[in-house]
């Protein structure tokens, strides 16, 4: 008797690990500030700029280590190569990105709401302010609205549209490391501190991860013949891009070009 052996998932491309890696390494600075900041407030002594903590840790400490879990674990969902050799686990980590992500957005609406904002509420001066206060709560519900999205688009089967509200949602998330970047003149140049400065880095970092976002959507997840990542044509057929389960293990998309299966 034959014994077919199952054939072995093509390497991941370069391209992809260097996204993966990419992604991590944008994740590096406000992970290791976040543990810092939980150091200090499990300590009990905080810096000025963490001492509005004390009072109350919980959405800090939920914001932080969630975060974490979502940032890392998200990078991976970019490779289509990683998604191939590992299907179980993507949709696995996928629910798993659901939950972290709707905590880390929930839980950076409840900071913006629970601290301070300004230097007569306890805030702190050239820090923060109405302006970031504001960016803060339009990022938290649009990033938890972008997931559930994602979660409904993926419920009817449309691929195309829960990768573009997932891939949104992350990008909103990664924000943090793009405004490490935006910070630096921040941190060079003690002059300009005060709200307006405060308020255009951290409104750079997020408007640069959406622009990112939409050029990645319009290059993944509007797909043409023979262009979608992961999946390879097959017949022809109308309609949106939409997700078919087969008796194979496999799944078949449909676009309104035609129909491809994702490995």
């Amino acid at each position: 008797m034959t014994t077919l052996a199952k054939p072995e998932a093509p390497p991941i491309p370069a391209a992809e690990r260097f996204l993966v890696g990419g992604l991590l390494l944008l994740t590096v600075l406000p992970a290791l500030g976040g543990l810092v900041r939980l150091q200090h407030v499990g300590g009990g002594v905080a810096a000025a700029e963490n001492a509005r903590f004390l009072a109350d840790p919980f959405p800090v400490v939920f914001h932080v280590l969630f975060s974490l879990a979502y940032a890392i674990l998200g990078a991976f969902q970019f490779s289509a190569g990683f998604r191939r050799r590992y299907p179980r686990w993507h949709r696995s980590a996928g629910k798993a990105l659901v939950f972290a992500g709707l905590v880390v957005a929930l839980s950076g609406v409840w900071m913006t709401v629970a601290y301070p904002v300004t230097k007569a509420e306890g805030g702190l001066p050239g820090f923060d302010g109405w302006a970031v206060y504001g960016m803060r709560l339009v990022v938290g519900v649009a990033m938890a609205w972008f997931l559930l999205l994602g979660v409904a688009a993926i419920r009817k089967r449309d691929v195309a549209a829960h990768e573009a509200w997932m891939i949104r949602a992350y990008a909103l998330a990664l924000g943090a490391g793009t405004q490490a970047i935006t910070h630096l003149p921040w941190f060079l140049f003690p002059a300009v501190h005060g709200e307006l400065a405060r308020a255009l880095a951290m409104g750079a970092g997020w408007a640069i991860n959406a622009a990112v976002a939409e050029w990645i959507i319009e290059r993944r997840c509007r797909p043409s013949r023979g262009q979608y990542p992961g999946f390879r044509s097959e017949r022809r057929n109308g309609g949106q891009a939409t997700l078919t389960p087969r008796k194979d293990g496999t799944e078949t998309v449909v676009t309104g070009s035609s129909s491809r299966d994702f490995a």
